[in-house]
């Protein structure tokens, strides 16, 4: 017994295809009959087999913004801010702090019609917040320091 005439095969023969009837690949090779995808060279192309293409399947981007539905018409500030502005002596602490005191104070050019605080930072002193909204932490803080908040009911989009 020899290597060479051991009858085992190691691999798999692969198809050879367009070598007549017989080969169980021939005549058109697998290609079907006539049409573009018969034809050598020729793809579609990111044609998917009738699959949604993945061009059309993702979301149009372009000039359109991502973030939608964001409102600009609402102040947002942290309680370090405000107790920035009072020991600069910008803001009166016996009067109180609203979206008017906060608007002379800051010169804003934005035409807010909301104020929002925010409980980053911390508060020195008593303090009266008039607020359309009102972190929990915030009005802890405020709170606990012996100062009054006053929430308003906006009227807007209503």
């Amino acid at each position: 017994m020899k290597l060479n005439t051991l009858n085992i095969r190691l691999y798999k023969k692969g198809k050879r295809y367009a070598r007549g009837i017989g080969s169980g690949k021939g005549k058109t090779a697998g290609r079907g009959v006539k049409g573009q995808k018969a034809r050598s060279g020729v793809t579609i192309k990111s044609f998917e087999g009738g699959q949604m293409p993945l061009y059309r399947r993702l979301p149009k981007r372009g000039f359109n913004t991502i973030i939608k539905n964001t409102s600009y018409d609402q102040m947002i500030i942290n309680l370090n801010d405000i107790q920035n502005l009072i020991e600069k002596k910008k803001l009166n602490i016996s009067g109180k702090i609203n979206l008017e005191s906060l608007r002379k104070v800051k010169n804003i050019k934005n035409n807010y019609k909301k104020l929002k605080v925010l409980g980053n930072g911390e508060i020195k002193s008593k303090i009266t917040i008039e607020a359309n909204q009102i972190s929990a932490s915030a009005k802890e803080k405020i709170e606990k320091l012996g100062g009054s908040i006053n929430l308003l009911q906006s009227t807007i989009g209503k």
